[in-house]
């Protein structure tokens, strides 16, 4: 396997040929997700609200995955920093045994008991349910396979193989937009069609891997099973995984909050989510380019070298936040309009994006930061300050939409973002970085 030397040469090249491969990835993935809700915005908000209510248990099952990929990931650009070719087969073996057990686990659970998880929202709309909870059972085989695809993603990135992670994900991604018409309207499957083709497109991806990286990414059981590499692996993805599992359990409470205000307010996040999602194709680069290029040298221990990758990598994402900002929140109804037609939804949607455009930079910097902590291999420090704050959603929306109706839920987003944000920024620079030769890792 080819392993691109993150520790040498100009860090602002170095972190581009990173990032870029991830951007392309995530532009490819905002391309489709944009075709499929324009799709299925066409059937209506109850359609919308149907994938936005199932869409936090396919986001609670990518949280728990991170237990598996952010682990697995650091120890692996650890060892390729280290040069330590024995360790880095190891640790991709013992991440790819974790990662079956708890894909399966999970896949099972979203077929035998999806019913059971939509019902928690209190939806309050029979349509809505029904269809969320089959486009939830599909989804089950189809995060089997995701929950793998994304380790895979993330081991090439430790490697800095980035460009072959992005070719497979295109394939996978031009696959759905493909079928997404056809099963939607042509078979007349409606959101159903939306699942399967979804399901489609992750299998082919999935095989797509072992074809090209099958040695790599075959699983070893002749030499026996390295529980302690697996135990290194879940300590270092387990404050992370917590965080994002708690997040997505918070956003499922505000959901329940959010309900009250019928399925076009679910309608209104959900496309607000879509649109909020154009600045992480280029934060989420950041991050992942970030997180890979800060393990290399951690392991190398070029110390000088990481600060100055984190604060390019902070530059560039808060130009990009500072754009994204100022369309939010000035224009944010000519972004709505493009995926629904109905005015209560576009009022709501439009001031969803309005208030969260507040908070962009700031959501920049946690991003940003939790790669580069993520890379030193001290996810606690940001999985702390996220749990904290977000924890605080909840009664701060309580509160808020006494007063500001459901604007009081997108307030409280915003406030614990800039918290999150302004909090991880300050504990790097006057607790971990300490001068160009040391950090403190305690």
């Amino acid at each position: 396997m080819e392993k691109i030397d993150l520790t040498k040469g100009k860090v602002l090249k170095v972190l581009t040929a990173l990032a870029l491969p991830i951007i392309g990835s995530s532009i490819l993935q905002f391309t489709y997700n944009l075709v499929d809700m324009l799709w299925v915005g066409r059937l209506g908000s109850n359609a919308v609200a149907s994938i936005g209510s199932s869409s936090f248990f396919i986001g609670l099952g990518y949280s728990i995955s991170a237990l598996v990929v952010t682990g697995t990931g650091i120890k692996v650009a650890h060892a390729i920093g280290k040069k330590n070719e024995d360790e880095i087969k190891a640790y991709i073996n013992a991440g790819l045994i974790l990662n079956t057990v708890i894909a399966l686990i999970y896949a099972l659970s979203l077929i035998l008991i999806g019913k059971n998880l939509i019902g928690i929202l209190n939806l309050d709309n029979a349509i809505v349910e029904k269809d969320a909870y089959l486009y939830l059972a599909v989804s089950g085989p189809m995060m089997f396979f995701s929950f793998f695809n994304i380790l895979y993603i993330r081991i090439l990135n430790s490697f800095g193989n980035n460009k072959s992670a992005l070719k497979i994900s295109a394939i996978g991604i031009i696959i759905n937009i493909i079928l997404d018409p056809i099963f939607i309207y042509g078979f007349k499957w409606g959101v159903i069609g939306a699942a399967v083709t979804t399901l489609i497109s992750n299998l082919f991806m999935f095989i797509m891997f072992h074809l090209k990286f099958n040695n790599m990414f075959k699983i070893n059981l002749k030499d026996g099973i390295d529980y302690n590499k697996i135990k290194e692996i879940a300590r270092l993805g387990l404050p992370m995984s917590f965080q994002r599992v708690l997040f997505t359990l918070v956003n499922i409470a505000l959901a329940r909050l959010i309900a009250k205000f019928g399925a076009e307010a679910i309608a209104a996040q959900k496309i607000g989510l879509q649109i909020e999602s154009v600045v992480y194709m280029v934060i989420g680069g950041l991050n992942g380019a970030i997180s890979s290029f800060v393990g290399q040298n951690f392991g190398a221990k070029k110390y000088k070298r990481i600060n100055e990758g984190y604060n390019t990598a902070l530059v560039i994402g808060i130009i990009y936040a500072s754009i994204t900002t100022v369309i939010f929140i000035f224009t944010p109804e000519l972004l709505v309009k493009i995926f629904i037609r109905e005015e209560s939804t576009i009022v709501m949607a439009s001031n969803y994006l309005r208030i969260i455009g507040v908070s962009q930079i700031f959501c920049t910097i946690e991003m940003i930061s939790n790669g580069m902590f993520t890379g030193l291999g001290m996810p606690k420090i940001p999985a702390i300050i996220s749990i904290v704050f977000t924890l605080i959603r909840i009664p701060l929306a309580l509160v808020l939409t006494r007063y500001l109706g459901i604007s009081g839920i997108w307030w409280s987003i915003s406030i614990s973002s800039i918290c999150k944000g302004v909090l991880v920024y300050l504990i790097y620079k006057l607790k971990i970085w300490k001068d160009d030769e040391n950090v403190t890792c305690s």
